[in-house]
Formats: structure tokens, C-alpha cells, sequence
């Protein structure tokens, strides 16, 4: 499983859902697991971003399809980033396999 950062605003439709019915976040926690994914954790943050959670997916075309279909409902929109453990990027870099200067992507 790979890990990725969800940062996540919610629409209109998305905030009046969440006021009426708060327990549907965790309803959407669920819906992430049944397409295949796994909520790690996940905060309510101040600024640019309604939420942050960290999921696990397969791989970068579970988590596109997983998002696609979250976002496609209307209620929220998302910005994905994979997530390197610092550890595993550590060992690439002393295997010379990532090119610091180049950037992760």
C-alpha cells in the first residue's frame, strides 16, 4: 500500500451536509475502505484546507478513482500528494536512486 496526503476543501453542499449530519464524515471514512483504501488518521484544519487525512491506497490509480468519485459527488474537493516515508527516502537517497536536486516527482 502506498500513502498519500488528502487535503480536502468542501463545497457549500458539503457544509450544509456536514452540519446537518456531522457523522458523515465517518460515513465517508467507511466508503473510502470499501473502494479499497484505508483512513490512517485524519484532522479538521485551519486555513486553505477543510481536512487533512493520510490514507493508504494501492496504488496512484486506486487513489485517482478513489478521489474522482469522492469529488464527483460535489461536496468537497481534493488535492492529493503521495507521501514518502523519511525513512525509504533516506535509503534512496543512499542508493543514489533519487536525484535530490530534481525533486521527488
Amino acid at each position: 500500500m502506498r500513502t498519500f496526503i488528502l487535503l480536502s476543501t468542501l463545497s457549500p453542499q458539503g457544509v450544509q451536509t456536514l452540519k446537518a449530519t456531522p457523522e458523515r464524515l465517518l460515513e465517508v471514512n467507511r466508503e473510502i475502505e470499501a473502494m479499497g483504501g484505508r483512513v490512517r488518521s485524519q484532522w479538521a484544519v485551519l486555513g486553505a484546507y477543510d481536512f487533512l487525512s493520510v490514507v493508504d491506497a494501492p496504488d496512484y490509480q486506486s487513489i485517482a478513482a478513489l478521489t474522482m468519485e469522492l469529488a464527483a459527488r460535489g461536496s468537497a474537493n481534493f488535492e492529493t500528494l503521495p507521501a514518502i516515508e523519511v525513512d525509504d527516502l533516506i535509503a534512496l537517497l543512499n542508493e543514489g536512486t533519487v536525484d535530490p536536486l530534481a525533486g521527488l516527482s
